[in-house]
């Protein structure tokens, strides 16, 4: 039977099964929170204080520009942005006239850009002046119409905005001819209020899939999704964090789903202060945690680790974290302790994916944790495990199967893309592509994705077991296994190892170490030692970016 959110009562105490959703769309919850919070900081970048009133004010100003040029309620405006100001500001424009904006990653190349702007249909494009020319170059073969460029000393503090005028003018005298200046849109505009443009089942954002199983999918996610979502995660931290209060060091980038919702959304529908982080380096992380004393800091796997291995993060007066949030992969019974340890603060495990906006489960907060897992459904959420074959039998308590979900943060669907969606939502449920576990009391174990499997002489094998039995060496940083083909077996399993500092390691030594923690047949057959693995925006490791890696470095040794 499908898990039926009995936890709440048992696990988490004063945390509801269910959630009375409020229809209020994000544009709307900006509108919000400025009345109830006006004088409360909403953005802290590089030293710059924004209020909620003065962002509501700068979200009117740029909507009214928005319109001048032509943007009505269902465009898409395509988002080429860092964790900036401009940003959220450009979001709630869009959110508050009824346009959809749609995310997309600077660091990508022109042909996964090209393919994701023509893809969308978007109508305008906004990004920083430094790519602005790029922009102009994949402006064709897309409906886009024009394109505004912003700078990123645009929202500096004084005295740090002084420190750029040879940039700030090199950087506006290198704008296309065409190109809008974002500033000068905001300061051209009223800032009287305008009413929200925007219905609850409207399109709200088109976020494409990172490309883990191939080319990346645009998810269309309702204003209805995002704000459920939002609501669905008040309701498990209500008790535990303050409207108005909380102080969250905004890691994850903003035009992933995770920091469009957590790092965005939620704070503003919660009036908490944001501190962007375009670059989430453990150095910049320490400075900001030591000058701005967040009280909630998110992260992923890859993100704590570098933390607890740098002195000065450990040397800090922490007292002031009321809470991690970690999300992308599962974080390893070490580093929780380790955080919990040097804070006393509880770390809350996020699981799900952008068809999820993107959270489906979380360790409850003052509830049971248990290590190892990423908690149970969220409010208002159904979960179950089905066999990986036929994807309809139930399977019972502690068997590995696929992870599928049913709840209002489930996508409208894959823009353009019928069938796909077909595929993806049946019955409602959507099928994630992840296989895990849930306990008898509902908590859930991520196993690996359907895709990252290993099938070595028959047997099953998850990268993710053999990940974890490395990672319990004191002298690895990073691990990633794959498969890799192999006449004989079909795959065979092959690990790649990023050494701590000042760590020696040899293949032998760590083989060693697997078999005790993994049956022969899954002890990887070769391991290879790396500088860095290849990693998502948030930081995730990229398993199908380093099995091209392998191909690739596997075809060069042939040819030599």
């Amino acid at each position: 039977m499908a898990f039926d959110r009995i936890w709440h009562k048992s696990y988490a105490p004063g945390v509801p099964a269910d959630v009375d959703f409020e229809k209020i769309t994000p544009g709307e919850a900006l509108v919000r929170t400025a009345k109830k919070y006006p004088r409360v900081t909403a953005i802290v970048f590089m030293g710059k204080r924004i209020t909620y009133a003065g962002l509501d004010t700068l979200v009117n100003r740029f909507a009214r520009g928005l319109r001048s040029l032509g943007i009505r309620r269902g465009d898409k405006i395509a988002m080429l942005l860092p964790n900036i100001p401009q940003m959220i500001i450009a979001n709630y424009a869009a959110f508050k006239i009824g346009a959809v904006p749609v995310m997309n990653n600077p660091l990508y190349t022109d042909r996964e850009l090209a393919f994701q702007l023509a893809d969308s249909d978007s109508k305008m494009l906004i990004t920083l002046d430094i790519l602005a020319r790029r922009a102009v170059t994949l402006q064709a073969g897309t409906k886009i119409e024009s394109i505004i460029a912003c700078h990123i000393n645009d929202y500096l503090p004084f005295p740090k905005k002084q420190l750029f005028p040879i940039v700030k003018k090199s950087m506006h005298a290198a704008l296309p001819p065409g190109v809008h200046d974002f500033a000068r849109i905001i300061r051209e505009h009223s800032p009287e209020p305008l009413p929200v443009d925007a219905a609850w089942d409207d399109l709200g954002a088109l976020i494409y899939t990172g490309g883990t199983t191939g080319t990346g999918k645009g998810v269309m996610l309702t204003h209805a999704n995002l704000s459920s979502n939002v609501q669905q995660f008040r309701a498990a931290v209500k008790p535990f964090f303050v409207e108005g209060r909380e102080i969250l060091l905004g890691v994850f980038p903003i035009f992933h789903s995770a920091g469009f919702t957590a790092i965005q959304n939620h704070s503003v529908w919660m009036g908490w202060t944001v501190i962007l982080v375009p670059r989430p380096e453990p150095g910049i992380l320490i400075e900001l945690i030591k000058k701005y004393r967040p009280t909630i800091i998110p992260g992923v796997p890859t993100i704590f680790t570098g933390l607890l291995n740098a002195p000065k993060f450990k040397s800090l007066n922490l007292s002031f974290v009321k809470g991690f949030i970690s999300g992308a992969a599962p974080l390893s019974e070490k580093t929780i302790r380790d955080l919990h340890t040097l804070t006393g603060a509880t770390m809350c495990e996020v699981y799900g994916i952008t068809e999820t906006s993107p959270a489906a489960t979380a360790t409850p907060y003052g509830g049971t944790i248990k290590p190892g897992t990423v908690g149970v459904p969220f409010p208002g959420t159904d979960m179950k495990i089905v066999d990986l074959d036929s994807g309809e039998r139930e399977l019972p308590p502690g068997e590995r199967g696929e992870i599928i979900f049913k709840g209002p943060q489930v996508m409208k669907g894959y823009y353009k893309k019928p069938e796909e969606t077909a595929e993806a939502v049946r019955n409602g449920w959507f099928y994630t592509g992840d296989i895990g576990i849930m306990d008898e009391e509902g908590y859930l174990t991520i196993v690996d994705r359907k895709k990252d499997m290993i099938i070595a002489g028959g047997y099953n094998i998850y990268p993710k077991e053999i990940d974890e039995a490395l990672y319990a060496h004191p002298g690895v940083l990073e691990a990633c296994a794959i498969g890799v083909a192999d006449a004989y077996r079909g795959e065979t399993v092959k690990a790649y190892v990023v050494p701590k500092p000042g760590a020696s390691l040899t293949e032998d030594e760590l083989r060693e170490h697997c078999k005790k923690y993994l049956a022969a047949y899954k002890v990887p057959k070769s391991i290879a030692f790396i500088d860095e693995l290849p990693k998502s925006a948030v930081g995730k490791i990229l398993r199908r970016e380093l099995r091209e890696l392998d191909r690739k470095l596997r075809e060069q040794e042939r040819a030599s």
